[in-house]
């Protein structure tokens, strides 16, 4: 079209769409479109504004690599990752919530029982508790991605002194459905701030603190994959998490153990000389529709 006009470029825009475009994709992009030159006339962005924010992208690509994901920090921080999340949850599941953007793929075994804080020193905590579904049958053979950072606050992506699944395992389900791994209470931290994230959070007067928590990955056959994280009660950013992750079905109670007090079919004796923290948290996975589970 030869008259393009600001009234009329959004409507132009999508008449440039081929006729075989992809319904899903249509629907995106008009949407995408509509609010992406509204908020240009809205706020009459200038060439300036526009300029630093092509660079502020840049940047974010030239900062990321395999082991730090930028655009996915940026995300978190902006609130659109944990958007997503609550968007796609299930009423009859736990919720899900930010996977941030230090996950790294490939973790070794970690057995039921097993123990991830090796060396580290801290108060030592049990984990455990049950994959469920919504009617609160136990599934056996779940598959647990599960990680944390180090009790410096710092992710073994992000530590060189840590090693490459220091503080990450992956765990199969029992026959009943429990799971349970020893590990170091995890520790406050700050999001990086050395990147854009890092840029917005400085300008807007935010702070870069999450609460201390447990990353899992849960996944079953027939059942609705949940990434998530979970979050003690006293944690004092609890209620101001700067990447908006908090659910409360996701809040959990460390409950202080005498030493010697192990509970049944655990013998920590060797890895626990002393009192500990123990937290029983159940997973609930949602079952997929039956058109998506694999034959």
């Amino acid at each position: 079209m030869r008259n393009v006009t600001k009234e009329n470029i959004t409507d132009v825009f999508m008449g440039y769409f081929g006729k075989d475009t992809d319904p899903r994709l249509l629907e995106i992009m008009q949407s995408l479109a509509n609010h992406l030159h509204a908020f240009a006339v809205e706020t009459k962005l200038t060439h300036a504004e526009w300029q630093k924010g092509i660079a502020f992208l840049e940047w974010a690509g030239d900062i990321s690599d395999k082991e730090r994901h930028e655009f996915v920090l940026l995300s978190d921080v902006l609130g659109l990752s944990s958007l997503v999340d609550m968007v796609n949850s299930v009423p009859d599941g736990t919720s899900s919530s930010v996977l941030g953007p230090f996950h790294i793929t490939g973790a070794p075994p970690l057995s039921i029982g097993g123990d991830m804080k090796r060396d580290y020193e801290g108060e030592i905590l049990l984990v455990e508790g049950f994959v469920k579904d919504p009617d609160g049958e136990p599934i056996a053979g779940a598959e647990l991605d599960i990680w944390q950072t180090a009790p410096n606050g710092l992710y073994s992506s992000q530590d060189p002194a840590q090693e490459t699944y220091s503080f990450h395992g992956i765990q199969t389900t029992d026959a009943d459905g429990r799971y349970a791994f020893t590990t170091v209470k995890p520790v406050s931290y700050t999001v990086p701030t050395d990147g854009p994230a890092g840029e917005i959070l400085n300008a807007t007067g935010r702070h870069p603190w999450r609460p201390s928590h447990l990353h899992f990955i849960v996944k079953a056959e027939g059942h609705r994959p949940l990434v998530t994280e979970v979050f003690p009660d006293d944690d004092p950013y609890l209620d101001e998490d700067t990447v908006f992750g908090v659910r409360d079905d996701l809040v959990m109670t460390y409950v202080e153990q005498p030493a010697g007090s192990f509970p049944a079919g655990f013998d920590l004796s060797g890895k626990v000389d002393g009192p500990y923290l123990r937290v029983d948290f159940d997973l609930v996975l949602t079952r997929l529709p039956a058109a998506r589970r694999n034959p």
